[in-house]
């Protein structure tokens, strides 16, 4: 089995509906619990033996460099990669790393937080070529279900994926493991688009369609999604239920 240790995480976007109008606002930097919220998915990274991380940056780069690698755990190798076109989709920023990275690799959001079991289950069920995804199927626990993003499967594969799904029985996570494939993927939905745009969403779907996804459902454990002050509220009150359980 090819063992993953080298993630990408994406923080290019302006975070514009959790920022309001504060220009001065960098959403991976928030305070959550007293701690900046990208700094649990690094603890959570770190523990599941990811070694390397690289930084799609866009937004405020110059800043969002400066700040974040004061965060940077020892033990860690890092890179930031610059995304000139970060006010396009996520798939464009994604793209932005085709050329820095050589082998498998974990991807996440800067704005989501997660059990580090989930990224174990993961790299664990890995196959070479596939693409995998954590997803959740207790979609009765979804915070703003509308926001999120659904996956359809069946069985193992995921068939279709999109926040506007009519059928769907399942959550993306924001939690991936990627092929370098996923690359060509998005280079046809970003050549398909009218705007040389795409979103991941557009090259999931695409592999999706040549069976090339695979749905890895994370079972009990926790995620969030912060987007908007209402999630991160939700989230400060999830973790501290968390954390006041760990202690006990």
């Amino acid at each position: 089995m090819t063992a993953i240790s080298e993630a990408v995480i994406l923080m290019a976007g302006q975070g514009s509906r959790l920022r309001g109008s504060d220009d001065t606002f960098l959403k991976p930097l928030v305070p959550l619990l007293g701690r900046p919220l990208i700094s649990y998915s690094l603890d959570a990274l770190i523990r599941a033996g990811i070694k390397a991380v690289n930084f799609v940056v866009g937004y405020e780069s110059g800043r969002m460099i400066e700040q974040v690698k004061q965060l940077i755990p020892s033990g860690l190798s890092v890179s930031f990669i610059e995304n000139r076109d970060w006010q396009k989709q996520n798939g464009i920023s994604l793209l932005a790393a085709a050329d820095r990275v050589s082998k498998p690799f974990l991807l996440t959001m800067s704005d989501h937080l997660f059990d580090v079991a989930i990224i174990g289950r993961l790299l664990d069920s890995f196959e070479p070529g596939f693409l995998s995804i954590a997803v959740d199927r207790k979609i009765d626990s979804i915070f703003d279900l509308d926001d999120a993003m659904k996956v359809q499967t069946r069985g193992s594969r995921i068939t279709d994926i999109g926040k506007n799904l009519r059928h769907y029985d399942a959550i993306d996570t924001g939690l991936f493991v990627c092929p370098l494939q996923i690359f060509d993927y998005l280079e046809r939905a970003k050549s398909g688009s009218c705007e040389n745009d795409c979103s991941l969403a557009d090259g999931v779907r695409l592999m999706a369609g040549d069976d090339r996804v695979r749905a890895i459902d994370i079972g009990d454990a926790w995620w969030q999604d912060v987007d908007t002050p209402e999630m991160l509220q939700y989230a400060e009150r999830q973790m501290s239920k968390r954390l006041q359980s760990a202690a006990t």
